[in-house]
C-alpha cells in the first residue's frame, strides 16, 4: 500500500506526463543534480492546459511581487508602457531558481544600479 507523499508523486508524475503527452510542457533540461526542468509553451499550455496556465501565472505574478516587496526588483515602462523587470544580482537568481523568467528572454533582463537611488 502507498502511502500518501508516495500517492502524491504518483499523481504529479501522471499530471506531469499527461502535460508533456498534450504538448502543454517540455524538458527544456536538468539541474546540476539531475532533476528535470519544465518549461510551459504559453501559447499552446493556455490552449490545451488553461488550469495549469492560470495556476502558472499566479505563481509568477506572486513570487515577482514578493520580489519587488523584498527590494529585489523594479519594473520600469517604456514608451510603449511595455514592461522592463530589473532585478538586483541576488533577485535574478532566486528568479531563475524559481523558473519565474522565460528561458528564452532569461539574456534580457537587466540588474539594478543601487548607486543611481
Amino acid at each position: 500500500m502507498l502511502n500518501d507523499f508516495e500517492e502524491d508523486e504518483e499523481f504529479v508524475m501522471s499530471q506531469i506526463q499527461h502535460y508533456i503527452d498534450i504538448g502543454a510542457i517540455r524538458v527544456a533540461g536538468f539541474t546540476d543534480d539531475g532533476e528535470a526542468i519544465f518549461e510551459l509553451n504559453e501559447e499552446r499550455t493556455k490552449e490545451l492546459a488553461p488550469e495549469l496556465w492560470e495556476k502558472h501565472e499566479k505563481y509568477v505574478d506572486e513570487e515577482l511581487l514578493d520580489l519587488m516587496e523584498n527590494d529585489m526588483m523594479e519594473v520600469e515602462y517604456d514608451e510603449d508602457l511595455s514592461a522592463i523587470l530589473k532585478f538586483t544580482p541576488e533577485g535574478f537568481q532566486i528568479a531563475k531558481e524559481k523558473g519565474i523568467i522565460p528561458l528564452q528572454d532569461i539574456e534580457e533582463f537587466e540588474y539594478l544600479d543601487f548607486d543611481d537611488k
